[in-house]
C-alpha cells in the first residue's frame, strides 16, 4: 500500500491551453541514454538506441509543467499517470523536469558567468587607467579638499578636512546606524563587515563607563581585527593606547575595549562576573553552536546612569559549523532588513519572565543587514575581486559574491533533497509497524523521532518529530506516551548512556523513563557505530533505482529535523564522521532508529496479535 494510491486530490485545473504545434516546434527523436525509457518517448522497433517522440505524452508532460507550480510532485504525477495511462512516479516526473531544467541552466549559467567575468576584467583595466597619475583614496583615510575654488573665483578659504572613517551608503550605514540589541551583519564576502565591526565601538570611547568586548574563534583570527583598529583608533580617539599584553585599547578617560578569544564552550568562564555594554562576534559561523552567543548576552549590562546602550553586534558569511543556528537565529524569523522580536531555541519569542513589571512581553529585538560586493565601491569598483570570486566552485561562488544561506559547505548529506525526501503529511494506516529513537539531553536538546516502515518495501518515513530542552527524563516520558496515544508502538531505541549509573544507587534515566510506561532498548554506541551509522543514512537518502523512491521521506511537520540534516557539517579531522559540536541531536536519533535494522512484512506482521496492558518484565530493554 502506498501513498500515491491512497491521493484523491489530482490537480483540476482547465484554463490553460496547450500551444498549436506550431508554436510548440515538431517533436524530435532522440538518443537513448541508460536502460530506462523516459516519459514521452517510445523504442523504435528497428533501432533499440533510437527513441520515438509520443506527442500526446509530451504534450500532457508541458501541461503537467505548469502544474507544478500550483500542486505538489505527487498530485500531478498521480494526474499524469491517470491521463496519459502510462505509469510515472512523482520521483521520475521530478527527475524528467529537472533534466530538461539543469541542461538550460548549465547553458544559460555558462553564457552568463564568462559576459560577468569579461565585464569585471573590463572595468578592472579602466579602473587601472584612471589611477595613473592619481592618488588612490583609501578606506579609512580620505582626504577631502572642499576648497575646489576654480582659478580667478571669489571663495572662501577652507583647510582640508581628514575624514577617518565614512560609512558606505547602503547597509554599512544602516548597521551603525541599528538600535535593535542584536544584529547581524553579513551575507556575502567583501561587504565591509570587518571595518564596520572595528568602527562601530568607536562612538562609545567618548564615556568612561564604557566597557567592551570584540571577539574571534581564536588569538590568531584578532590579527586583522587589530591592524585596522591600529590605524582608525589613534586618528578618532586622541590619546588611546593599545596595551599589547592584553589586547587591550584604553582611552585617556578610561573607556576600554577587549579584543579577546572564545574558542571552546568553557572559555566563557573567562568573562564571568563581568559586565559590557558593547559584545561583538567577529565571523559568527565559526561558533559550532549557539552557547557562547546565548551565554555572553549575560555579560551585556551596565549601570543606569551611564547612560549607554546595550547591544550585541555580529558579522559572518554563509557557511561554517554555525551556519544553521545563525541562519534559524537571524535569517529565517523575518525578511533581510526587517526587526523582529528575538526567539529561543524552540522558536518562541523571548519574554519578560513571571513576576517582573513587563511580565509577558517581548524581550527584545533582532535584525538582519545582508550586504554585497557591490554595497562596498572600494572593492568593487576595480573588479578583481569579483573576478576572484566569479572563478570560484559554484556553493562557494552563490555563499562569497550572492550571500545564499541556503548553501552550506562541508555538509555531511549534500544529495538530501527537500523535493524528494520531504511530502506531504497523510494518513498511516494503523497496521504498518511504528517505532521511536531519541537522543537525550537536559543541558542541550533532546530530540526524538517517530518512523513508520512501508510493508514490503525499506522506505522509512519519519512522521513525527519532537525537540525540547531543560526537560527531565520523567516528564519526557509523559510528553512521549501523550504524543503516542492511539497508536502501537512496536519498540523505541534510546542513547545507551542513560542506563549508566554515574556512582548512585538509584535508578538511571532510562529505568525512570521505563518505569513510567515508556519503553526502550539501548541503542548501538560501540566502536564504529557513528561511521557505520551515516554510511547507512547515505544509503536510506539514496533513490531506489527499481521504485523510484527514496528509501527515507521525512513529512514536512518535522521542521527541525528538515533543518538540521541538509546543514551539519563534517568533522574536519574526521570526515567519515559529522561534527560533534554542531546541533546534531535530532541526526543522532535518526541515525539510533536507522540502525535497528527495521523492516515489516505483511505475511508475518499480525495487527491484533498485539494487546494492551503490556507490563515490562525486564528493566533494561523494557520487554
Amino acid at each position: 500500500m502506498s501513498k500515491r494510491a491512497t491521493t484523491a486530490d489530482h490537480p483540476t485545473k482547465v484554463d490553460w491551453q496547450i500551444p498549436l504545434r506550431g508554436e510548440l516546434g515538431e517533436w524530435y527523436s532522440v538518443i537513448r541514454v541508460g536502460r530506462h525509457v523516459p516519459f514521452g518517448y517510445k523504442q523504435d522497433e528497428t533501432d533499440p538506441d533510437l527513441l520515438l517522440p509520443i506527442p500526446e505524452e509530451l504534450e500532457l508532460l508541458e501541461k503537467a509543467k505548469l502544474f507544478l507550480q500550483e500542486y505538489s510532485t505527487r498530485k500531478v504525477a498521480v494526474w499524469l499517470s491517470k491521463e496519459s495511462g502510462r505509469e510515472i512516479s512523482h520521483v521520475g516526473l521530478y527527475k524528467r523536469v529537472r533534466m530538461e531544467e539543469k541542461r538550460r541552466r548549465a547553458s544559460s549559467n555558462y553564457k552568463q558567468y564568462a559576459k560577468k567575468y569579461k565585464e569585471a576584467a573590463r572595468k578592472s583595466q579602466k579602473i587601472e587607467e584612471k589611477r595613473l597619475g592619481g592618488k588612490t583614496p583609501e578606506v579609512l583615510t580620505q582626504m577631502r579638499d572642499t576648497s575646489n575654488s576654480q582659478e580667478g573665483s571669489v571663495a572662501p578659504s577652507v583647510d582640508k578636512q581628514e575624514v577617518i572613517f565614512e560609512p558606505n551608503p547602503g547597509p554599512q550605514t544602516k548597521f551603525l546606524a541599528s538600535t535593535e540589541q542584536e544584529v547581524l551583519y553579513g551575507g556575502a564576502a567583501g561587504g565591509g563587515k570587518s571595518y564596520s565591526m572595528v568602527a562601530d565601538p568607536v562612538r562609545y570611547f567618548t564615556n568612561p563607563h564604557s566597557r567592551m568586548l570584540l571577539v574571534r574563534r581564536s588569538t590568531e583570527e584578532l590579527r586583522e581585527l587589530i591592524s585596522v583598529s591600529k590605524q582608525l583608533y589613534p586618528k578618532a580617539v586622541p590619546g588611546i593606547k593599545f596595551m599589547e599584553r592584553d589586547k587591550t585599547w584604553v582611552a585617556p578617560n578610561g573607556a576600554t575595549l577587549w579584543m579577546s578569544y572564545l574558542d571552546r564552550d568553557d572559555d566563557v568562564m573567562r568573562y564571568q562576573g563581568q559586565a559590557f555594554n558593547w559584545i561583538g562576534f567577529d565571523e559568527l559561523t565559526q561558533w559550532p553552536s549557539s552557547y557562547a552567543w546565548s551565554y555572553m548576552r549575560s555579560r551585556l549590562r551596565t549601570t543606569k546612569a551611564s547612560g549607554l546602550p546595550l547591544y550585541m553586534r555580529a558579522t559572518s558569511n554563509p557557511g561554517g559549523p554555525g551556519h544553521q543556528w545563525v541562519r534559524k537565529h537571524f535569517i529565517e524569523p523575518n525578511a533581510p532588513g526587517n526587526s523582529f522580536w528575538a526567539t529561543d531555541e524552540n522558536g518562541d519569542v523571548i519574554q519578560w519572565p513571571k513576576g517582573h513589571s513587563r511580565e509577558g512581553e517581548p524581550l527584545f529585538k533582532r535584525k538582519f543587514i545582508p550586504a554585497t560586493l557591490f554595497d562596498n565601491p572600494y572593492l568593487s569598483e576595480d573588479g578583481m575581486y569579483e573576478a576572484n570570486l566569479l572563478s570560484l566552485p559554484e556553493h562557494q561562488r552563490r555563499q562569497l559574491l550572492e550571500g545564499d544561506w541556503d548553501i552550506n559547505e562541508g555538509s555531511a548529506f549534500p544529495e538530501f533533497n527537500r523535493k524528494i525526501h520531504v511530502v506531504d503529511p497523510y494518513d498511516i494506516p494503523s497496521n504498518w509497524t511504528r517505532f521511536r529513537a531519541c537522543d537525550y539531553g537536559y543541558g542541550s536538546h533532546t530530540g526524538v523521532v517517530w518512523i513508520a516502515i512501508v510493508p514490503g518495501s525499506e522506505q522509512l518515513i519519519v512522521y513525527r518529530e519532537l525537540y525540547v530542552s531543560k526537560v527531565i527524563a520523567t516528564d519526557l516520558a509523559d510528553m512521549i506516551l501523550e504524543l503516542e496515544e492511539g497508536e502501537q508502538i512496536r519498540y523505541g531505541v534510546l542513547d545507551s548512556s542513560l542506563w549508566h549509573k554515574r556512582g548512585d544507587t538509584g535508578p538511571s534515566l532510562a529505568e525512570q523513563m521505563i518505569m513510567k510506561g515508556c519503553r526502550w532498548r539501548p541503542a548501538d554506541r560501540s566502536k564504529g557505530s557513528r561511521v557505520a551509522g551515516k554510511n547507512e543514512l547515505h544509503r536510506r537518502l539514496q533513490v531506489d533505482e527499481f521504485t523510484e523512491e527514496p528509501r527515507l521521506v521525512l513529512f514536512n511537520n518535522c521542521t527541525n529535523t528538515i533543518s538540521q540534516l541538509p546543514s551539519i557539517p563534517l568533522d574536519k579531522k574526521n570526515p567519515e564522521d559529522v561534527d560533534t559540536n554542531s546541533e546534531d541531536h535530532l541526526y543522532d536519533a535518526l541515525r539510533y532508529g536507522v540502525m535497528t535494522r527495521p523492516r515489516s512484512n505483511l505475511f508475518d506482521f499480525n495487527p491484533d496479535s498485539q494487546r494492551s496492558g503490556f507490563q515490562a518484565s525486564d528493566p533494561t530493554f523494557g520487554y
